[in-house]
């Protein structure tokens, strides 16, 4: 006989992004002096750019006084605006200020006989290999994106807008990516359990004060029940 179990596929779920907690990114970014390494994985940690999505940026895509970044044809052939925050506008400012080479897009291989080309998501890769090794961190570009993610969220953003900000499709994407650590749940149980509570014992000290003030006639002797109201 053929066993029917031999068939039966069980779909694991995928395992969930990990963040970098806040000393984790300082120790990080301490590692990362060159001022295109610093500018590239600044993007993904504060605005939340794709590895892809930096590969493929142009010059003309920021807009420095707006602190404001168009990304073309992300993930799903979706365009959509980030924003920078001061420390990834400025770790921009100095990558450019140090930029020799034209090109059209913004980060460019910088030695050997690829110098002046576009840098590859490989090559980003490799240089988050090197500065994860350095630092003595599990870390990568995606899980930069993961972290900014959860930071925004921790600090009482809206789901909604980091679905934007990340360019997910589905709310539901959003949700998966940051219920870790999610501290924003637990301060708003304990703030709307603080409420509960104190409207609990408020209202049993109205209930205590009332059943002072208006006793059960039956229970009264009967020269008291003559003078109760």
């Amino acid at each position: 006989m053929v066993n029917p179990v031999i068939r039966i596929s069980i779909r694991l779920p995928k395992p969930l992004p990990r963040h970098l907690k806040d000393g984790q990114v300082t120790r990080l970014l301490a590692v990362i002096q060159e001022v295109r390494d610093r500018a590239m994985f600044m993007l993904m940690l504060r605005c939340g750019l794709r590895v892809q999505e930096v590969a493929d940026l142009t010059v003309d895509a920021v807009d420095y006084p707006r602190r404001q970044i168009f990304v073309s044809q992300g993930k799903g052939n979706k365009d959509r605006v980030v924003y920078m925050s001061e420390d990834a506008r400025l770790a921009l400012l100095a990558y450019l200020a140090k930029r020799s080479a034209k090109g059209k897009r913004l980060f460019l291989v910088q030695k050997g006989m690829m110098k002046g080309q576009p840098l590859s998501v490989r090559g980003i890769q490799k240089r988050m290999e090197s500065y994860a090794r350095k630092s003595k961190l599990n870390v990568s570009c995606h899980r930069l994106r993961h972290t900014m993610a959860t930071q925004l969220l921790n600090a009482d953003a809206d789901l909604a807008t980091i679905q934007d900000l990340l360019g997910h499709g589905q709310i539901t994407t959003t949700q998966r990516y940051c219920w870790v650590a999610n501290l924003k749940v637990q301060r708003g149980y304990y703030k709307a359990m603080e409420v509960v509570l104190q409207r609990t014992q408020d209202r049993g000290d109205d209930e205590d004060e009332e059943e002072r003030e208006f006793p059960d006639p039956k229970k009264l002797l009967p020269n008291e029940q003559r003078n109760f109201p």
